[in-house]
Formats: structure tokens, C-alpha cells, sequence
């Protein structure tokens, strides 16, 4: 029963949270978005406060709900899509968090990322999880919330019981989704994507492994339940006494990047997808086969539907594409992002500037965590329109960094990428993408594909669509960008973007920090 039945999908991002109510054409009936507050407590410390992201969670769902007009009653089930490896602890009996939520981008585990390099565990966790040993991932944020946490947000607690209560499953761990999962229907429970990105989990044996948790010293007892991403059995449902008023199922959940990757109907090997958020994420479905990478890739779980094999993926993890279009409005260099396809335009090239936005260090395929933002090249004629077409240009080299990695790695020649998040509504980074990329590149009518994919995965678990091939069905084409500039202009440029990535490297010394 489709008719007037909707699936509904939280959409939880690094700066803001969305609810998308989705009819059974994919299409978007409503849609309501809340920023939350970045806390940054120290140079390179990022952090969100988890109460604020729940209730405008539960602000964004009502609102959603009644700009269409749409009962709770109707939603036949809820996904959940999440920035990933973002990590929070909470309290089991008050459900309060314990700390502020460690984000992503956050840099304060770096000194113990190169302890496990000195130890020389990098192989080994690259071998269990796929994943490079590095300060983005859950593991070592988790870890320092259980060494740091302020012990006067647990009840009752001494600070020598954090990790005891931890230990009985008084304190328990998640990552977004499952904070979000658990105050939606009381469940702790993960899947199998989040899971990937936490550095703790096995992505062959598909299990917790018990040597990382020993290295982290995190007890197993604060783990959520790892389940698939589109959950026959569902993960819970909302409580008809809480806000909603309504029993609906929470039956789908993905971090967000593997989200855009069902969105976009990723569903067969070889299909790739780049979404530009606040980072960009490039994911290549490798089928049922874990793709081991030799040119700075991380290897994860795509996704999992119930009674079915894990599908894997190879990532390259960009850190700052759609951060940088908001450091130049930062910089009062723009006004508004839609501002820069102008400004670009106005000028014929750089005139020889780069930048390199390594705010946060870099990510795929260098993996250098003390790399930091860098313009080179500017000379007294450098005016702000050279800057804003350069940072534009940065997120077009930079995706073309992860696409030879991929193409080396994976022996497929990318003929066509998909592409989704908020930068790609701009047609010259469109155009200029497939320029540097020398590819197709495919921008499809619905571009909130991130939230898409969640409620993919919801409805598959209940019913509300088939099977991928309905889905499949759903997705169109809203343009497609040809390459125009020559090739070797393109390979020109790109080499020196290489030269000025090589400025950025290693600049992040204790000393200057």
C-alpha cells in the first residue's frame, strides 16, 4: 500500500540536520533543515553538543511533517543517515551524553595516531578494518572520551567510574545514527556501515574485533548491536506515547556517504558516485569482494540488505571541498556560495594561484594529518576572483587525486561519475569537474541522494518498494557535463596543483600548534 504513505529519512550532517518526507516515486514531499552550533574548544578540537542534534531532530521531523501536510500515521518507516565518525558516549539511565560529541574533522587524537604508527599497528588495522590508522575514525575519539569525559555529567559518578560503568554497560558508545536510533526507539543498536568507520570493527569477519578494542582499551559492553543497513527485522519503532504520537519502524540506517552511494543506485559493481558536502566522499562499489587499496584508500561496507552478503566499496575521503566555498564567505571574499560560479567565471584561469584547503590536514589519497591550508602562487595582481575560482578549482584536483587512486586500484576506467550534495547545483563546478576529471559527469534530479538512500533502505525493509530494480527505475537525470578543455591543459594544471600539495605537507608541528 503505497498511496498516500510516505517514507521519512533523518538526514544528520556535520553542519545541520535535515528530515526529507519521500513518496513512493523518490520524489520530495517536504523537507526541513536546523543548523547546530560547531564548538571549537581548542585550535583543531571540533565538537557538537548530541542534545542540541536530538532536538532539532525531532524539531525538523514535525516541521517536515506539516509543511506537507502529512500524519505521522502515514510514514510506513523512518531511515536514519548519518556523518559517520563523528563519536559520542551517554549515560545508559539518564540518556544523557557524558561529553560534548567528537567530530570527524577533529584533530586532538593525532599524537596517539602516530603512537600506533611507531607501533607499527598501521598494517594490522588496515588488514582488519580497511581503513588508514588516523585521527578521523572512532576509535581513538572513544578512547579519549573515556580517558577525559567530565565525570559531573554521570550521575552519580566518581571519576574512576567512568569506565567501570562503561564496563557494565552503563556508559555506552554510538556514533550518530545510533544516538539517534536510541532516542528515537530505545534500542543501541548500529549498522554495518557506521560500524566500518569506527576502526574497531572487523569488515571481514563482520564483528567487533576484540584486539582493537584491546589496543583502545574500549569494553565490549558499551558496543551497540550491529545490524543490517535495510533491517527486515527493523532496528525499534518511535513510541506512540513520545513526540511523534505514532508507532513507526526505524528500519534503515547508513553513514552518509554509503546513503548517497544507494541514493544514486550504486547497486552494482564498477558504479561510482562523488558527493560535495562539507567534505567530498567518492565511493565505488567492488561488489561482494573487500578491494584491498595500494594507493591511499580506505576499503569499507557499502551497504547490507537483511539475508544478504555485505556489499564493499573502495572511498576516497576528501576533508574540505564545501567547507572551503564556506571559509571564503568566512573571509568575506564571497557573499553567499552562489556567488563563486560568478566570480570564477569572471576571470580566464587563477593566473597561477592554488589553493590547497588542508584545514583539517589531508585525507585520500595522501593521508597527512599535519598538512594545513596553503595558497601559493599569488602575486600584487592576485585579486579575490583568482582565490574564489582557485578553492573551486581545489575541489575539482582533489577529486581527481581519488579518482586515480581508484581507477589504479580497482582496474576500471571511470567513464561516468554521479555526483550529489549542495555544490553540484553550481554548473561551472560541474563543467569544471568533468574538465580536470576527463569524464562524464551525471547530476540526477533528486540531489539529496545522502537522505534518499536512508529511506531506500527503510522501504526496502517494509515492503514500500520491491526490490533495487524499482529504485533503479526512480532515478533521472537532471544534466550531464562533457569534458571541453583540452586534455593536456587539464594534465598541466593538475601536475602543479600536485606541486603546491607538496607545499602544504607536514606543516603542523607541535611547536607552532
Amino acid at each position: 500500500m503505497t498511496e498516500n504513505t510516505y517514507v521519512g529519512a533523518v538526514d544528520q550532517g556535520t553542519t545541520g540536520t535535515r528530515f526529507i518526507v519521500f513518496d513512493h516515486e523518490g520524489q520530495v514531499v517536504a523537507n526541513a533543515y536546523e543548523k547546530h552550533e560547531q564548538i571549537y574548544p581548542e585550535p583543531g578540537w571540533v565538537e557538537h553538543d548530541p542534545m542540541e542534534i536530538w532536538e532539532n531532530t525531532k524539531d525538523v521531523i514535525q516541521q517536515a511533517l506539516g509543511q506537507a501536510g502529512v500524519s505521522p500515521d502515514q510514514l510506513e518507516a523512518i531511515g536514519v543517515t548519518n556523518q559517520r565518525e563523528t563519536t559520542l558516549l551517554w549515560d545508559a539511565d539518564s540518556g544523557r551524553p557524558v561529553h560534548n560529541a567528537i567530530v570527524w574533522q577533529d584533530r586532538r587524537t593525532t599524537d596517539r595516531v602516530e603512537q600506533l604508527e611507531e607501533d607499527g599497528l598501521v598494517g594490522t588495522i588496515r588488514e582488519k578494518t580497511g581503513l588508514e590508522a588516523d585521527a578521523y575514525f572512532s576509535a581513538t575519539k572513544a578512547e579519549w572520551l573515556l580517558e577525559n569525559a567530565d565525570p559531573i555529567k554521570l550521575e552519580r559518578s566518581r571519576p574512576e567510574d567512568i569506565r567501570d560503568r562503561a564496563e557494565n554497560g552503563e556508559v555506552l558508545f554510538g556514533t550518530i545514527d545510533t544516538w539517534l536510533i536510541y532516542n528515537l526507539t530505545g534500542e543501541h543498536i548500529t549498522e554495518v556501515t557506521n560500524a566500518s568507520r569506527t576502526m574497531l570493527y572487523n569488515i571481514h569477519d563482520l564483528e567487533w574485533d576484540d584486539d582493537l578494542l584491546a589496543e583502545f582499551d574500549i569494553p565490549a559492553e558499551m558496543l551497540p548491536e550491529v545490524r543490517p543497513s535495510s533491517d527486515d527485522a527493523t532496528y525499534g519503532a518511535t513510541d506512540p506515547e513520545g513526540f511523534l504520537e505514532a508507532e513507526v519502524p526505524v528500519a534503515g540506517a547508513l553513514g552518509d556517504q554509503q546513503a548517497a552511494l544507494f541514493g544514486q543506485t550504486c547497486f552494482d559493481a564498477g558504479d561510482a558516485k562523488n558527493t560535495y558536502g562539507t567534505g567530498s566522499f567518492f565511493l565505488m562499489n567492488t561488489g561482494s569482494e573487500a578491494v584491498e587499496s595500494d594507493h591511499g584508500l580506505l576499503t569499507t561496507i557499502g551497504f547490507q540488505r537483511s539475508g544478504e552478503d555485505v556489499q564493499y566499496a573502495l572511498e576516497g575521503s576528501i576533508f574540505i571541498t564545501g567547507a572551503a566555498i564556506e571559509w571564503l564567505e568566512d573571509m568575506s571574499l564571497i557573499d553567499n556560495p552562489a556567488q563563486t560560479a560568478e566570480l570564477a567565471r569572471s576571470v580566464d584561469s587563477t593566473d597561477g594561484v592554488y589553493v590547497v584547503p588542508a584545514f583539517t590536514g589531508l585525507g585520500a589519497p595522501h593521508w597527512d594529518q599535519r598538512a594545513r591550508g596553503t595558497i601559493v602562487g599569488m602575486t600584487r595582481g592576485t585579486r579575490k576572483e583568482h582565490v574564489v575560482r582557485a578553492t573551486l578549482e581545489s575541489i575539482a584536483y582533489q577529486t581527481r587525486d581519488v579518482a586515480e587512486a581508484m581507477e589504479a586500484d580497482s582496474g576500471i576506467e571511470m567513464r561516468s561519475l554521479k555526483v550529489d550534495g549542495g555544490a553540484v547545483k553550481n554548473n561551472f563546478l560541474c563543467q569544471l569537474q568533468s574538465d580536470i576529471i576527463g569524464s562524464e559527469i551525471v547530476r540526477p534530479v533528486v540531489d539529496e541522494t545522502t537522505a534518499l538512500g536512508s529511506a531506500y533502505a527503510a522501504g526496502l525493509a517494509v515492503d514500500y518498494w520491491s526490490d533495487p530494480d524499482e529504485l533503479r527505475s526512480n532515478w533521472q537525470v537532471d544534466a550531464e557535463f562533457e569534458p571541453k578543455m583540452d586534455s593536456k591543459t587539464a594534465d598541466q594544471r593538475y601536475d602543479r596543483w600536485s606541486d603546491a600539495v607538496e607545499r602544504s605537507r607536514d606543516w603542523a608541528r607541535d611547536a607552532e600548534e
